[in-house]
């Protein structure tokens, strides 16, 4: 096996696999810090972890820094070794996603443990899959290619962000005052999936995001069913009616005024190629324990993944949710929702678009404040 500039791939294989061990000691190590992003309490993780990988790509010889922003900081690192060959930028993300509800893990999520799966082995972490693994996957890489080769076959650079999962606010400011410095012939982002396990994906294109918190408020303080039931405003009632207008129960199409504007559909040569890679939508759903496609009539479930924009409920909280019973009318009701978005939307436009639908629903004796999560 070759690799550019004529390089024999074999002995980098055989290093991969002589030093697994020494790699998963490493990546457990990634995995251990809880690097949060959307929690304020774990700020300092998060730059524990930036300072963690800035020290793991200084030590293979990568020209690697921290790199300070609004918010959390970004790491970037250049191989100053090779002096020719195309430039390839590599994207990943240190942060990883809350770990709520707790109770749902069968083990610590910031305690990396190999759990047996089918014929082989996963690991089960925070961040084990998004991104600490494939940012990793990649710093191994390296390490292995630099060990036998003494330098890598091409130019490369890294960013390495802390907010992917908070809305990624710094990401392209920082990339315009760098713009110079990380320019590149190629970008790499290895936050991406399979479609089945043990075959390799080349992902090709990704979808925007628009990410809002609304909050509706209607009494001034929680009040008892038994004396306000029916006579106040419920903000749970009102939250819940608002979202579920806004996509068409018979259809699955979002209702939202100009939300498919710009919106297309892939050539059918190119729906027909993925009808061959995922020909069955239960092939798709199965493994998380589903079967029927839920969103858009007319579109399979790997279409509506890949092409199809969306809408999504991510999370609403209001009134008692403990354990046992409690008879109250909250004084206001959240939910954080999110747009997947595709070529050819405005992401603020769709945003103005859901705040409209909002305040056109909204009752008398209720409020309404938005928070954007990029």
């Amino acid at each position: 096996m070759t690799i550019t500039n004529g390089r024999d791939l074999t002995p980098v294989l055989d290093r991969v696999d002589r030093t697994l061990e020494a790699s998963l000691e490493r990546l457990f190590a990634f995995l251990r810090i809880p690097s949060i992003s959307a929690q304020p309490a774990h700020a300092g993780d998060c730059r524990r972890a930036a300072e963690w990988l800035c020290a793991e790509l200084a030590g293979i010889g990568l020209d690697a820094s921290v790199r300070e922003t609004p918010g959390h900081p970004m790491v970037v690192a250049h191989d100053r070794g090779a002096a020719e060959g195309p430039h390839v930028l590599f994207y990943g993300h240190y942060d990883v996603q809350p770990v709520d509800p707790l109770d749902l893990w069968h083990s610590a999520p910031f305690e990396p443990q190999l759990v047996r799966d089918g014929d082989g082995e996963r690991i089960v972490a925070r961040g084990a899959s998004d991104d600490k693994g494939q940012v990793m996957t990649f710093v191994e890489a390296l390490r292995a290619l630099r060990a036998e080769f003494g330098t890598l076959p091409l130019r490369v650079s890294m960013v390495i962000e802390g907010e992917e999962e908070s809305g990624g606010a710094n990401l392209l400011p920082f990339l315009q005052a760098n713009r110079d410095e990380l320019h590149a012939d190629v970008a790499l982002i290895c936050d991406t999936g399979m479609l089945e396990g043990g075959v390799p994906a080349i992902t090709t294109a990704l979808r925007g995001m628009v990410g809002e918190e609304v909050v509706i408020r209607g009494a001034d303080r929680d009040l008892h069913s038994g004396i306000y039931g029916n006579a106040a405003r419920n903000p749970l009632e009102v939250l819940c009616r608002i979202l579920g207008a806004v996509r068409d129960p018979a259809t699955g199409r979002v209702l939202l005024q100009g939300f498919y504007d710009g919106v297309q559909d892939p050539p059918e040569a190119v729906r027909a190629q993925w009808r061959a890679i995922a020909p069955s939508d239960a092939g798709f759903l199965g493994p998380v324990g589903l079967s029927v496609p839920a969103g858009e009539q007319g579109y399979s479930a790997v279409e509506q993944t890949w092409c199809r924009p969306t809408f999504e409920i991510n999370g609403i909280s209001g009134g008692y949710a403990g354990d046992g019973f409690k008879t109250v009318l909250p004084a206001e009701a959240s939910a954080k929702i999110s747009f997947r978005l595709v070529s050819g939307q405005d992401p603020a436009r769709i945003r103005d678009a859901f705040r409209a639908h909002v305040r056109a629903m909204l009752p008398a004796d209720c409020t309404v404040r938005f928070t954007p999560h990029g």
